[in-house]
């Protein structure tokens, strides 16, 4: 089975033109199913019914895996099993009978403007890196773009004239882009980067990367997400804050100020609009909050 994953996964890079990383959570999930299946005697994926399937998903329940993951883990069995039904590898899908569970969505947490703008405040040095952070920031929260395509960002990608990016959609068909504007505060942060930081961090000159670390080499996830760390506690945010932290904030603050939904969908990269209107939500139940505890015969 593990050669038929190996196969699967070409298949997502070089047809599907999936990410690295969603490619990546798919290897992880069809391996897991394999070294179940293993454990059950059973080593070719023909043998494997949907009773198996089942039962390895009540090993995930019985287990205490969130239903975030389950779910996950049924989207990733139920792609592979299409493809091996799409080349012929097997007659029947048998996974069609895994139902994901019902996922609780929740608010996402989001920073206040003024926890925002104590986090954006923080790298106020004029060394090279302390440059770079700032505008990595200011970018992030001033287009909400994901962190994986801010550290995928390249010079190119900038128009500092006009004030925006373009913005590769790496988790999309290839060739999908936004166009996202930026405001004044990151153009600013920007500008200093560039003049006064990024060549001092390359090593090679022609590196398109907009994004360096301190070996000259492209920005990781980790690296950025330690560097959010690190602002956070230095502002004092005692939020748990993660890079998406920026993303939701940057979507909530908007719609509190009267942006319209759609609008916010487009510059998010959201295909459906009931994945934007979680934002909306938060606004109205923060609209319900305040004027019961003000109005007098509330």
């Amino acid at each position: 089975m593990e050669q038929i994953i190996n196969s699967f996964i070409s298949y997502l890079h070089n047809v599907k033109k999936t990410s690295e990383n969603t490619a990546m959570s798919y290897r992880r999930d069809l391996n897991k199913v394999n070294h179940y299946m293993l454990g059950q005697g059973i080593d070719d994926v023909t043998q494997i019914t949907g009773t198996n399937l089942n039962s390895y998903i009540l090993f995930l329940e019985n287990n205490k895996f969130s239903a975030a993951t389950i779910s996950r883990n049924i989207a990733s069995i139920k792609a592979f099993y299409y493809y091996l039904l799409k080349e012929g590898m097997i007659k029947d899908d048998v996974s069609d009978v895994l139902k994901a569970p019902k996922i609780e969505k929740k608010a996402p947490g989001v920073l206040s403007t003024s926890d925002m703008v104590r986090l954006l405040e923080q790298p106020t040095g004029d060394s090279p890196k302390e440059l770079r952070d700032k505008a990595m920031l200011e970018l992030l929260y001033a287009t909400g773009i994901r962190v994986t395509e801010l550290i995928s960002l390249k010079v190119m990608d900038l128009n500092l004239q006009m004030g925006y990016i373009v913005c590769h959609d790496l988790n999309r068909s290839a060739g999908k882009e936004r166009i996202i504007p930026f405001g004044n505060a990151a153009r600013s942060a920007i500008m200093k980067y560039l003049s006064g930081g990024r060549e001092r961090m390359l090593l090679n000159p022609q590196n398109e990367y907009l994004f360096v670390n301190c070996s000259g080499q492209p920005m990781s996830r980790q690296g950025f997400w330690k560097l959010i760390k690190f602002y956070a506690k230095k502002a004092e945010i005692s939020t748990d804050i993660t890079p998406h932290t920026l993303r939701h904030s940057f979507a909530a603050h908007l719609v509190e100020n009267g942006a319209d939904l759609h609008i916010v969908q487009e510059m998010l990269g959201h295909s459906d609009i009931s994945t934007t209107q979680i934002y909306a939500n938060m606004h109205h139940n923060r609209m319900r909050d305040v004027y019961a505890k003000a109005h007098p015969r509330r």
